[in-house]
């Protein structure tokens, strides 16, 4: 069996179906112009969550750039991966909508976010730690795979092609982050700062229009958040990944980002660019005065 359907474990096409268009979302409206003019790759408009009565996100606008590094920042339980998981269709919205360029969703469909794409890593490591490093940035093209499951056993047909081209981009996503020589190593056997980079290279190898990144340097010592930032930094400039982030390291943040949404109490209270939000007394007041402390360290 090939490394291709190893990783898929059946007849990709059962599960990630082609026709994208077939599904009846909810497309155009109001704004697109002013969306276009802006040049705005993704959007909340009045987004509120509850769980039951505590409010995670109230009424939260929110708009990413395209090709910007936009960071979601605020205290433990602001709503900050409430926000990304609404975003990435795991949960979905008392009220709102998410927009993507033309798309808008009241729910976000999971299952077809890479088509729409989007990929993310995660606060904590979601990979196939039994599988190589490899197989699993190769899980990261399991979308694009439209061969059947027996011409993926045997290796014939489409499935050859397809599996040369899903080993030649996860090839040169391990070069672009310094993977090659772990490339055949069990993931779960790496160092976790490592396997935080492979969940990296995972999400990039969809090739992603919008890379929702959930606190990538979490649990890290300070090189590795520093390579980290620079892979971050290259992902965006040399490929124009639009990038929203979320992080509690406040040195990273300011370091990396162009433009900065703070959350508190499930509230957005500012926006801006790192140099207003440093300067913003709201901020100050709920969450930098003590961030500050941590600069250039965990945070809170």
């Amino acid at each position: 069996m090939n490394s291709m359907n190893r990783v898929l474990g059946g007849p990709a096409t059962a599960y990630f179906p082609a026709d994208v268009a077939a599904e009846r979302w909810e497309l155009d409206g109001p704004g697109e112009e002013a969306y276009a003019a802006a040049d705005i790759a993704l959007g909340l408009e009045g987004v509120s969550l509850s769980f039951g009565g505590v409010v995670a996100l109230e009424n939260i606008d929110l708009a990413v750039r395209r090709g910007e590094i936009k960071a979601i920042i605020g205290p433990n339980g602001a709503g900050k991966s409430s926000l990304i998981n609404i975003i990435s269709g795991v949960y979905r919205p008392d009220h709102g909508r998410v927009r993507m360029a033309a798309n808008r969703f009241t729910s976000v469909p999971t299952q077809k976010l890479a088509h729409l794409g989007i990929a993310r890593t995660f606060q904590n490591l979601a990979l196939f730690k039994g599988l190589s490093v490899v197989d699993n940035v190769i899980s990261g093209r399991a979308y694009k795979v439209r061969s059947t499951f027996l011409g993926q056993v045997l290796g014939v047909g489409r499935s050859r092609s397809e599996e040369a081209d899903v080993h030649g981009r996860a090839t040169k996503v391990l070069n672009f982050l310094n993977l090659t020589h772990v490339s055949h190593r069990l993931a779960g056997s790496l160092p976790y700062g490592l396997q935080k980079r492979v969940e990296l290279a995972r999400a990039l190898v969809a090739e992603p229009a919008i890379l929702l990144l959930d606190e990538p340097m979490a649990g890290m010592t300070e090189p590795e958040k520093a390579e980290m930032t620079e892979f971050v930094r290259a992902a965006n400039r040399e490929h124009g990944t639009t990038i929203v982030l979320i992080e509690h390291d406040i040195g990273v943040v300011m370091e990396l980002s162009d433009n900065i949404a703070v959350l508190d109490y499930g509230r957005k209270i500012a926006d801006g660019t790192p140099e207003e939000i440093g300067s913003d007394q709201r901020v100050i007041d709920a969450y930098l005065g003590i961030a500050a402390e941590n600069i250039g360290g965990e945070g809170i």
